[in-house]
């Protein structure tokens, strides 16, 4: 997950575990869009409220490779990404996706990006 999408986890309390169910759910197919260029909305329930009234997670993923949490809000800040959000989301996902395994590696490394360990 990017270091941005960590700080806002871990702010909502969506911890390892939930984010590796949702993770795995979106690589079955269960999401509520696909938002072209393996971009992905997933729901995350908010303890008390469910999914429908809950968080919204914005995940790049290139099956049987790797998969970034790119960013995350609640329903209630806002309803959707903006066109500009998703045109900038596109394109960092493309380097996301792109990265060789050593880049990968520097930038978990040096922080940028935060693996998800679930135990």
């Amino acid at each position: 997950m990017t270091k941005k999408f960590s700080k806002w986890a871990k702010k909502k309390k969506i911890n390892a575990q939930i984010l590796a169910k949702s993770l795995h759910e979106v690589t079955i197919g269960r999401f509520e869009a696909s938002l072209g260029t393996h971009i992905y909305k997933k729901r995350i329930a908010r303890s008390g409220v469910g999914k429908s009234g809950g968080h919204r997670t914005i995940i790049c993923l290139k099956q049987n490779d790797r998969a970034v949490y790119m960013h995350g809000f609640s329903k209630s800040a806002k309803e959707n990404v903006s066109d500009k959000e998703l045109l900038a989301l596109k394109e960092y996902a493309g380097i996301l996706l792109n990265m060789s395994d050593d880049e990968l590696q520097t930038a978990i490394t040096t922080g940028a990006l935060v693996e998800v360990n679930n135990g």
